[in-house]
């Protein structure tokens, strides 16, 4: 999937180098609700090997398409064939951020996850503290629908997570760009 600033492709774990400092970074676990340390090299690279061929999953990782390099990661996830629904998640290494890649990747995904897969409904949690991920999921076409409310213990203190969600009707209305369409 070609965008103008990304480039979605199958994540092998040839991308493992370049995303060890997503992996790593104590921001991005954050924002994440990643609890726990990294898994070792060896744990990740038999990870990474298992995401192809899966049936009920996509994995792709996200690539600049002006340097070429490998910035984080896109996920379809927990599919739900019977209801024509899954998951998604994102993760951008730290200097990824901030620069529209994440919303392209988004829209991208989506994008095939609505045309291609004939999906009815693609959903994802954010949690209270990462407001920048929350406005990159709106420019997408995210809707808020509820709160989970106190859905993540984080450092002693429980976090929020939004519950979002884009459907086919609004994907085909404004094609991840609601503020145009």
């Amino acid at each position: 999937m070609d965008g103008e600033l990304v480039v979605l492709r199958p994540l092998t774990d040839a991308e493992l180098p370049a995303l060890r400092p997503m992996l790593a970074d104590p921001e991005v676990a954050r924002l994440t609700g990643t609890q726990g340390a990294a898994p070792d090299e060896d744990r990740l690279r038999a990870w990474y090997r298992t995401r192809i061929g899966q049936d009920d999953r996509l994995d792709l990782a996200v690539f600049e398409r002006a340097s070429g390099a490998c910035v984080g990661e896109a996920v379809l996830n927990d599919w739900n064939g019977p209801n024509e629904s899954c998951s998604f998640r994102i993760a951008l290494v730290p200097a990824a951020h901030g620069r529209g890649l994440g919303t392209e990747a988004t829209r991208l995904i989506c994008g095939y996850g609505f045309e291609k897969l004939g999906l009815h409904r693609i959903s994802l949690e954010v949690y209270a503290f990462n407001p920048r991920a929350r406005r990159a999921y709106e420019k997408a076409g995210f809707v808020a629908e509820g709160v989970l409310r106190d859905a993540l213990l984080w450092e002693g203190e429980w976090v929020d997570a939004e519950v979002m969600s884009i459907l086919a009707p609004e994907w085909e209305r404004h094609r991840g760009r609601p503020s145009e369409g």
